[in-house]
Order: structure tokens, then sequence, then C-alpha cells
């Protein structure tokens, strides 16, 4: 959509759920820090859906002729395709044009779908008194809808008879019993409850009871097991493996029929017998929607009349074959096996195989894998499943290392951003130096969680986590907030009560804002900004108490505060402004010690003239009176 409107026109649309999905385009990698910069545009996307239906839809029975009369508008016919239908044969007889041999006639057959359309178009425009057109193992159990369009003109006559043959496809249910008279050796385990009712015995090709044709597939019936949300795991009644032979294909039929089925992943893996396989023979495979693939002796293009189903084969060479289909279509869907012998047909006759199946229907393939993690993602009512990749991996189940970044990456990327808060070592010692023990305590708290917050945050293999990640994480942003915090603080040069007093309240106000919001900038930069109005009100107290500059030094200024806050404008320009996806590793290293060294340089120093701890008098009971001349305590040592 490049514009406000834009319409989708879907004519004669396939029957069942259809979705809808709007995104944006791939944001920029960038990481932007939330309330500092305006927020991202908030896009709308209100759908609408409008209807028209046909109203005149005449009911076409098969071999029944049903007259049809066009002129200027289309005619619109249906028919029903029941169970086990092989072939549908459509022929137009008997055309005429204004009374004269004739058949301008284009036959649509089929729904709309997207993105591809498998409609089936005949266009009749011989001198002919019929036009057919046939359909391999069209949809069962639905409505196929039939549009008959007039090529002549608007004031142009056309006459015609519809006719619809139905092939009939006599299926032979496989159970135990059957299963153990034509694979005595077979180890078989089932409950007699899920045998169906058999008769005779069971041999491909030939017909069963009087009047009957010839089997046309082997059916397995396929017991459904829901397990989980989008998981689902489906069994043949028997609890074995699936007979092929060459005559007939073997069919399972897997009921994908809720909507919640198409949020998943449909997978197959079947494996044949190591010993029945030979370098002659070889079993194919077709995965097809809505009817099976029945025609492996004429083709084995996996072809029916209105899907393009997966093709698959098992062989001496690869012995074991797997599928897997990302949110399914709602329908049947139907995996039809069978042994061909492409080279030498006479070895199929008394050959078969037995292959070992797993059908399943998950999530996410393989649960993510390591480098991914499997989401439940609900929209309005439609609940699907996706995998959330991470360190550059791709795919539906993260297995595309086309971008992924290496092991070794991904350990420099670790050790950068946990080596990196090393630098807190210099304002820890400083601050020890100078005797400031809380600020030095705040410091080590910090660089201690940071180190292994980031050591837990990593995507790939190199992760290490001594605490929830939720709690590293709240550590850590707490330690970077109360660090800057009680250096601002420190500067000020307040008196001790006072100065311990809004410590102690800051931190508090940083762990409320915080568990409000965790990610928001200005949880941070107002009390940050509350203690720099502290600190240049001081300042200026001082400045006109003294009469002169405070401090008073320029090598102090020159030295310690410049290079100080020239390093805090550099990390705050790094963290708001440059970091993306792709840099993170090494811009936010550069944050860490850009902020232990910024702190380092801006701590102040101790008084002039004082000591800390001197003692000031020696008594003669070897007793000391010591006395702090800044906390003004009295201690005996």
């Amino acid at each position: 959509m490049l514009q406000s409107n834009a319409s989708v026109n879907v004519s004669h649309p396939a029957p069942g759920d259809w979705f809808v999905a709007a995104h944006l385009p791939p944001s920029s990698q960038k990481i932007e820090v939330k309330g500092f910069v305006p927020p991202s545009c908030v896009y709308t996307f209100h759908p609408d859906m409008l209807v028209v239906r046909a109203v005149e839809v005449s009911i076409l029975e098969p071999d029944v002729p049903l007259p049809q009369t066009l002129r200027s508008h289309p005619s619109y016919l249906k028919i029903f395709i029941p169970e086990y239908t092989q072939e549908l044969r459509l022929e137009l007889q008997g055309c005429v044009t204004n009374g004269s041999l004739g058949c301008p006639v284009r036959l649509t057959v089929g729904s709309a779908t997207l993105p591809r359309n498998f409609q089936k178009v005949l266009t009749c425009v011989s001198l002919t008194w019929s036009c057919r057109l046939l359909l391999p193992s069209p949809p069962w159990e639905r409505w196929l809808q039939v549009t008959a369009k007039s090529l002549a003109g608007p004031h142009v006559l056309v006459a015609f008879r519809a006719v619809a043959t139905l092939t009939a496809c006599r299926p032979w249910t496989m159970n135990l019993q059957h299963l153990l008279q034509s694979s005595p050796n077979c180890s078989c385990n089932a409950s007699a409850a899920l045998l169906p009712p058999g008769a005779g015995s069971w041999v491909p090709g030939r017909s069963r009871g009087a009047g009957g044709g010839p089997f046309c597939l082997t059916s397995y019936p396929v017991i459904r097991e829901d397990t989980d949300v989008l998981s689902v795991r489906f069994w043949p009644a028997d609890r074995v493996s699936v007979l092929v032979r060459s005559g007939t294909p073997s069919v399972m039929r897997l009921y994908l029929h809720t909507g919640a089925d198409s949020g998943g992943s449909l997978g197959i893996s079947l494996q044949a017998n190591q010993t029945a396989v030979t370098n002659s023979t070889r079993v194919a495979i077709c995965m097809n929607a809505a009817s099976p693939f029945l025609s492996f002796n004429a083709s084995l293009n996996c072809t029916t009349a209105f899907f393009q189903g997966v093709r698959l084969s098992l062989s001496a060479a690869s012995r074991k074959a797997d599928l897997v289909v990302p949110y399914p279509e709602t329908d049947n869907w139907y995996l039809s096996l069978q042994l061909v012998c492409p080279e030498s047909p006479e070895e199929c006759e008394q050959a078969s195989v037995l292959v070992e199946t797993a059908l399943y229907l998950v999530p996410c393939l393989n649960d993510c894998g390591p480098y991914g993690q499997c989401l439940l993602l609900r929209r309005h009512s439609y609940l699907y499943a996706g995998c959330s990749c991470k360190a550059g991996w791709r795919g539906w189940s993260c297995t595309d290392n086309s971008t992924a970044q290496t092991v070794a990456q991904q350990r420099v990327a670790t050790l950068l951003l946990t080596l990196s808060n090393l630098v807190f070592l210099a304002p820890i010692a400083v601050s020890v130096h100078r005797a400031l023990l809380v600020e030095a305590s705040v410091y080590a708290y910090t660089m201690f969680f940071s180190t292994f917050y980031h050591a837990c945050d990593q995507p790939g293999e190199a992760v290490l986590c001594i605490l929830s990640y939720d709690t590293l994480q709240f550590c850590d942003f707490l330690g970077s907030g109360v660090s800057i915090w009680v250096t601002i603080l420190c500067m000020a040069r307040l008196k001790a009560a006072q100065k311990h007093v809004l410590f102690l309240l800051g931190t508090l106000i940083f762990a409320m804002s915080l568990q409000l919001d965790r990610r928001g900038a200005w949880n941070t930069l107002g009390p940050c900004l509350f203690a720099f109005v502290v600190m240049v009100t001081m300042w200026v107290y001082r400045c006109r108490h003294r009469r002169h500059c405070y401090p008073t030094s320029w090598q102090r200024w020159a030295f310690y505060l410049l290079p100080g806050i020239s390093m805090a404008a550099v990390a705050v320009a790094i963290y708001t402004s440059m970091m993306t996806s792709d840099n993170y590793y090494y811009t936010h290293s550069i944050w860490h010690m850009l902020l232990a060294g910024s702190a380092a340089f801006l701590l102040p120093p101790r008084e002039e003239h004082t000591k800390p701890w001197a003692c000031s008098q020696k008594l003669t009971c070897h007793y000391q009176i010591c006395r702090n001349h800044r906390e003004e305590l009295y201690t005996v040592t």
C-alpha cells in the first residue's frame, strides 16, 4: 500500500479461511532509547470485505445433461465431488450459436486462490458438437464451481448441454488382519477395537464382490492425537509401518480440519526398510491437499486437478525422506506411496516395502534449534507459531546460517561486553584512595552485575547466567543509574548526612522507576538531572561565598573535569544515537569504558590539609583517640 487505500479483487474465491496480514518494511537496525527520541509513526490497518454472491447457481448432477443458454451474462454451475472420485470429465454437448454449429464458450472450473491460481480454463472455439475437460483427482467431498461464459458477444445466443461424468475409485481399507495375511513376518501391536470389518484376502488390483471394479488405492486409517497447542501426532490405526506395493498406491489421510492447525508446521518423516529397497526399485511419494495423487503408473509429477503436490522418493541410496510444510492449508492432506520400477517393471510385481512413518504437527520445527525461540502469537482469534531467531540465523526453524555469527564472533562479542566492565576498577581504586567507600561499593556492584548480565544476554553459545535473566537485567540497569547518581552528588561536596540521605533516596527512586519501565530514558535521566541541578547549585553557592571560581585550581579543570565531562558526553552520544544491532558489541563496550573512565576523572579530591583517620592524641594506656575531621566522629582503637 503506497497510498491510503488499496483493494484486491478475487473472483470466485475458494471456500474456507482467508488470511490478511499487514506489516511494515524492515525497520532500521538503530537501537533507539525509549522516550529520548520521538516515537515512530503509528499505522492503522482497517480491512473491509465486500462479498457479491451469485444467486442463480444450477446443480450439475453426474451423467445428467443440463441445458444451458448464454447471452451477455455467464452461467454458474456446481457439482459435488464425493470421496474416492478418481476422475472428473466435463463435456459440453450440442453446442449451437444462433442455430448454427459452433461452441464459442470459455469454461472455468474451480475456485480462485492466492498467490497462485490453479483454476482450469477451457476455451471451446472449434466447430464441433462437443468440448471436454478431464480433471484427475478432483478435490473430494466438496462442491466444485463451474463458470461458462460466451465468447460470441452480448447479442449472440449460445446453447449447449453440460454433462459431468465421475469415475469412481474403489478403496481397500487396510487393517491389522489384512496386514498379517500379506506380511506374516511383520510384528504388529494394535488393539482389537481399532480393527474395521474386513472381507476376504487382500489382492491388489482385483475386484471384490459381484460387479465390483478394481481397487485403485489402499487406505490406511489414521488416528489423530492432539497433544498440546498446535501439537498433533498422526498414527496409523494399527500402529505399524505402511506396506507399499506396485499395484495400487497406499494412501494415508491427515485431518487438518481446524483453523488452529494452519498456524503450525506439518512434518513428515519416512524411512524404508533397509533390505526391501533395491537398486532397481524405489518408493514414489506424493503429498497433496484436498485429494490424493493416484496416477503413479502414468506420471510422477504429483499433480492433481487443482493442486501441485510435493514429490519425495525412497531408494537404495536414500532410504529416508523428510518434508516440512509451514502453515499448511486447512484441509485434508493425503500421503500417497507406491513402489515403482522404472528399469524393470516385472521386479515390482511381487515386491513390497515397509515404510516407517512419523507424521506430526508442531508449533515450530525442532523447537527452533539452539539459535531460536518458538513463540506462540495470537492475532484476534487466530493462533499461530513462529521462530524468533538470534545471532544472525534465519529460516523457518533458524537453520539458515547465511548471515549467522560464527562461534568465534560470539565469543569475541561476549568478551568485549564483559571485560570492558573491568575499567570500573579505576573509579573503585580512586574512591578507596580518597575514602569514598560508598561510591566504591556502588561501582563494584555495577561492575559485577553488568559483567554477568552481558554474559547472560548473548544470543549464541557463549552464554553464562548465574541468576535469572530478569534479575541480572534489573541489577545492571539499577547499578548504571545509581553510579551516575552518586558520582554527580559526590561532585557537589554536600555534608555527609545530606549526601548519604540523597544516596539512599535516589537508589529507591531508581528501583521504583525501573520496575515501572525498564527501558524508559527519563527514568534514569530525570534523577540524574536533579543531581546535576544540586551540584550546580552547590558550586554557584561556593563561588559566591568565596568570591572565586569553584573548583579553584585550573589543573583540576584541565586534567580532571574537562576530560571527565568530555568522556561522559561522548558516552551519552554513543548510547543515544550511534548504537545499532550490528555494532552493539563494540559501541556498548566503549560505553562501559567511557562511563567508568569519566567517573574516575570526575570524583572530587580529598579535602586539603586533612589526612583521613589522623590520630590526634596518643594515650599512655596504649589506646589511640583518632579523629576524622570530615566526619567529626571519634573512635577508640
